[in-house]
């Protein structure tokens, strides 16, 4: 196993020739961005696999954030996890609005929904809850309680392709979603990202936004900016999309596998709300000490596991001031993501988990 590297995740990559025969037709158009063909199709095909009605693909899961902000003209506190990647922070950030951290259910690792309310206040204007590592928010409370406020959702499903929720994709919830096609993400454009809403009016904001703010008359009607996906992307992402059902069910597998080899261990596993796309196996461990030695074992083997995320994010002072997680903290240093992805062997999992079981 020491010859070859292990990390946390690799891309689902379709062949090769896919993507060259889609790379030919670009370049006999002459079109590279703009809205091309491909991003049209990119869009129209993962709008029908992901079952949703309107679908924006942008430039990046973090632009997809900002955008979702600007399209519903937040200005004041937005309340957040801070079990997250640091972009769900700094995209609330650059849009001058201020994070309101909600601590988060330790067993799911979503925002704790009965500790919503006491944080809202007057300049409250939004939610934006996280489905972590693709399992679902309850979202049925927090929709009820934006309801009760009068409060916009926004929900940053960076991980969440593939999930459904009562039967529906998990991006037809809130006013917007998101999501990330990044090169690790179960779909990919090697970058890339998407914005939903079955609001038709916030569609239509949303594509004007991606684009500096024109119409279709190429007046500028709305504050926007650069967030376009490029032809290239989209031809990336096409091809992948033809994958898609391999890699999730790939991903199911090997999830089920680990969880059978870990059952008998101190290790606790994320409490799944319905389900999820599998795009990640944490590892919750009794102590932050054990978990960093059995990371340098790992590592002594060319084995890289991530902590994901670690540090929570509240405690990133240097950009927002400090406000008390107590559960995020726990959680966040004591949690590993085990390695996971489409080329990855059982056999390799099956010498993760020796080596993880041997030191517990």
């Amino acid at each position: 196993m020491k010859n070859k590297n292990i990390f946390v995740t690799m891309p689902s990559l379709a062949p090769l020739s896919e993507v060259n025969t889609l790379l030919e037709g670009i370049w006999e158009r002459g079109i590279m961005t703009h809205n091309g063909p491909l991003v049209q199709q990119f869009e129209k095909e993962t709008a029908t696999f992901l079952r949703v009605k309107n679908m924006v693909a942008v430039t990046n899961g973090t632009i997809a954030i900002q955008m979702a902000i600007k399209a519903l003209k937040l200005k004041g506190d937005i309340i957040t996890t801070p079990f997250t990647f640091i972009a769900t922070l700094s995209s609330i950030i650059w849009e001058e609005c201020n994070p309101v951290f909600v601590d988060i259910n330790p067993e799911t690792l979503n925002i704790d929904v009965t500790k919503i309310e006491e944080k809202i206040t007057n300049n409250t204007v939004a939610i934006l809850p996280v489905h972590v590592f693709g399992n679902p928010c309850d979202i049925e409370s927090i929709d009820c309680i934006a309801k009760k406020y009068d409060l916009k959702v926004i929900y940053d499903a960076a991980h969440s392709v593939g999930v459904e929720y009562n039967n529906q994709s998990v991006f037809e919830y809130g006013d917007i979603s998101t999501t990330s096609f990044h090169a690790t993400k179960l779909l990919n454009t090697a970058e890339g990202g998407a914005c939903f809403s079955q609001n038709e009016d916030l569609f239509n904001r949303l594509q004007r936004i991606r684009f500096f703010g024109f119409d279709e008359q190429k007046d500028i009607v709305n504050d926007g900016t650069n967030g376009k996906m490029t032809e290239v992307h989209a031809a990336i992402g096409l091809a992948n999309l033809k994958i898609l059902h391999s890699v999730l069910a790939d991903r199911k597998y090997k999830y089920s596998i680990y969880k059978e080899l870990l059952s008998s261990t101190s290790l606790k596993f994320q409490k799944i709300n319905q389900s999820t796309n599998y795009s990640y196996f944490p590892v919750i461990f009794p102590n932050e000490q054990l978990l960093l030695t059995v990371e340098q074992l790992l590592n002594q083997e060319n084995i890289y596991p991530r902590r994901y995320f670690y540090p929570s994010v509240n405690t990133f002072t240097k950009i927002t001031p400090y406000q008390p997680m107590p559960m995020s903290e726990d959680i966040s240093r004591r949690i590993l993501c085990l390695p996971l992805y489409y080329d990855l062997e059982v056999s390799q999992i099956e010498s993760i988990t020796h080596i993880i079981k041997k030191n517990l």
